[in-house]
């Protein structure tokens, strides 16, 4: 039973790291119908920005801010310059899966050949351990499930209660009605991009605090469980990613601590594949059906 308790407080603050991460891929999803599977790899170049600022004697929580920034103008650009233009010439959903695969590839390779392939840490302290029950936290991993409630509130409150957010909503479910209703799509999907960035660049550094250390594809790898939080959420929703996040984090803890670590991913494969046959859309369905990614 401790263990299993203890796996649940591990699967905490996994299912922070994956809340960041899956609510930013949604939102690039949700505001420009591009499923960025450069997503991970991304968050492995922002895991880099953490790693070189910690080095040259920057606080963690200052790398934080910095990998943020990072996340929000590199997503930015890598919309503006290379994902508008293919969509502008037609390019389709699963077309620009294949461009996002390749922008990838690009990507991990360029870290791998500034860094190589070795194992890389953050230059930081993860401060004192506290025990709540069978559970073991360190004051990282509080910070970390801090900033992830807050991230999540933030998004909540844009989405909810401002103007923006409700023009981002209106261009994730029909950007021709929103443009003929004077909505500067445009700006509302840089911004969209600037959000979900940042978020990428915060999950990125989180995810390098968190783990003994980390290579080139880090990232990549934990695009897998990001990606099946997604679609257990239902993709294109914020709401939906949180909680499949939730789902997903404490089930691959449990199962590693329970089982073995190797099941980590298989947890996340599984859930995946269970969710695609019963129900498809996912649990909160209605972008994922209006923009024809559901089965």
């Amino acid at each position: 039973m401790s263990l299993f308790v203890a796996s649940l407080g591990f699967g905490l603050v996994t299912a922070s790291i994956l809340a960041i991460a899956a609510v930013g891929f949604t939102l690039q999803f949700g505001v420009t119908n591009i499923l960025n599977l450069a997503f991970g790899d991304v968050m492995t170049a922002s895991s880099f920005i953490g790693y070189i600022a910690t080095t040259n004697g920057v606080g963690i929580w200052g790398a934080v801010a910095l990998c943020a920034l990072f996340g929000a103008v590199f997503s930015t650009l890598l919309n503006r310059l290379l994902y508008t233009p293919f969509v502008r010439h037609g390019t389709k959903l699963f077309g620009m899966i294949v461009v996002t695969i390749a922008t990838s590839l690009i990507i991990q390779n360029t870290i791998q050949a500034i860094w190589g392939p070795s194992f890389f840490s953050l230059k930081f302290s993860p401060g004192g351990s506290y025990h709540i029950g069978s559970m073991v936290f360190t004051s990282s991993q509080f910070g970390i499930m801090a900033i992830a409630v807050a991230s999540m509130l933030g998004v909540y409150t844009l989405l909810r209660y401002t103007k923006l957010g409700k023009a981002m909503r209106a261009t994730a479910c029909d950007p021709a009605l929103a443009r003929s209703c004077g909505i500067a799509t445009d700006r509302v999907v840089d911004v969209g991009w600037l959000v979900s960035g940042a978020l990428c660049g915060i999950a990125g550094i989180a995810l390098a605090m968190n783990v003994t250390s980390f290579t080139s594809t880090t990232g990549g790898t934990f695009l897998i469980a990001i990606v099946a939080a997604a679609v257990l959420g239902g993709v294109g929703q914020a709401y939906g990613a949180m909680l499949g996040a939730l789902t997903i984090g404490l089930s691959s803890e449990v199962a590693a601590g329970v089982i073995a670590p190797s099941y980590k991913q298989v947890v996340a494969f599984v859930v995946l594949v269970v969710v695609l046959l019963i129900r498809p859309q996912g649990i909160l369905s209605e972008v994922a059906e209006a923009k024809e990614v559901a089965a």
